[in-house]
């Protein structure tokens, strides 16, 4: 496969899984034309070529009504239904076998939500499912195969998309203006439950201030209210005073050192006075 093949293969795989949600492995939905060109062109085995187109791993579908066609067609497609058989089965809720293109539009839906690529030689086919919007297409030309370039549809149903997403629906507005009257009066509520905190606390601490205020002039012995004294009657400045002088002092002295002479001066007895009391 060339480059520039590859290069816008790749831009158009990102387009769908960027902006569609498609995922690896890629399921490819075939119809009955596809398949009989790729067994007509030797396009086999069919998974690995598809896998290289769209660098990922492939799963292999196709409906009970296509293989019901192939059936209706023929021995010159009985190799076409044998191939169909071995695909995977997508469902389709058809009761009766319908047109193959009929039961692969019904698959799709509308917004294709399953996911699928689509194979199919057949261009009415494919003009349809370019107006619904995330079918990536892939058709056959002889040996090779081919991703469908975007079309204008798909861009522009992306493009409103992306708008549509950057603007608020009615019930996402209502719910917003729901919220804000909410927090508004959740904050309305809390700023007055904080403002009677605060007074609350204001008084507290006023109180408190007036005890310990209190507390500290008992402490210190300090009384609320002045108490006046009475004057009562002074003495005379001690300072100015002199000092009185003590007058026994001197007796003291004397007496002192009478007692003292006394007290040296020894008693001297004559011997005629002890005779004569010996004699008596």
């Amino acid at each position: 496969m060339k480059v520039k093949k590859q290069k816008k293969h790749r831009k158009i795989i990102t387009f769908y899984t960027s902006c569609f949600g498609f995922r690896k492995p890629f399921k490819v939905l075939c119809d009955g034309n596809f398949i009989h060109h790729l067994l007509q062109n030797k396009i086999t085995p069919a998974d690995k070529s598809l896998a290289n187109i769209l660098n990922s791993d492939v799963l292999l579908f196709t409906t009970r009504c296509v293989v019901e066609e192939l059936k209706r067609l023929g021995r010159s497609f009985a190799e076409s239904l044998e191939a169909a058989r071995q695909l995977k089965i997508a469902r389709c809720e058809h009761e009766k076998c319908e047109h193959a293109a009929k039961c692969i539009m019904e698959v799709i839906g509308e917004n294709n939500s399953l996911h699928f690529f689509v194979g199919s030689q057949d261009t009415e086919l494919r003009r349809q499912l370019q107006q619904v919007p995330g079918v990536p297409l892939v058709y056959g030309l002889r040996n090779a195969l081919f991703l469908e370039p975007v079309s204008a549809s798909h861009k522009e149903y992306v493009k409103t998309s992306e708008e549509a997403r950057s603007h608020i629906t009615d019930i996402e507005h209502k719910m917003l203006k729901n919220r804000i009257q909410n927090s508004t009066n959740n904050e309305k509520a809390a700023n007055s439950a904080d403002e009677g905190k605060e007074l609350e606390d204001q008084t507290k601490d006023v109180k408190a201030v007036k005890k310990n205020r209190s507390s500290a002039r008992n402490q210190m012995g300090i009384k609320d209210r002045p108490q006046f004294k009475r004057k009562k009657a002074k003495g005379p400045n001690p300072l100015s005073c002199k000092k009185k002088k003590n007058r026994n002092v001197g007796s003291l002295k004397e007496n002192t050192e009478v007692d003292k002479k006394r007290s040296r001066k020894r008693k001297r007895t004559r011997k005629g006075q002890q005779n004569t009391t010996t004699a008596d």
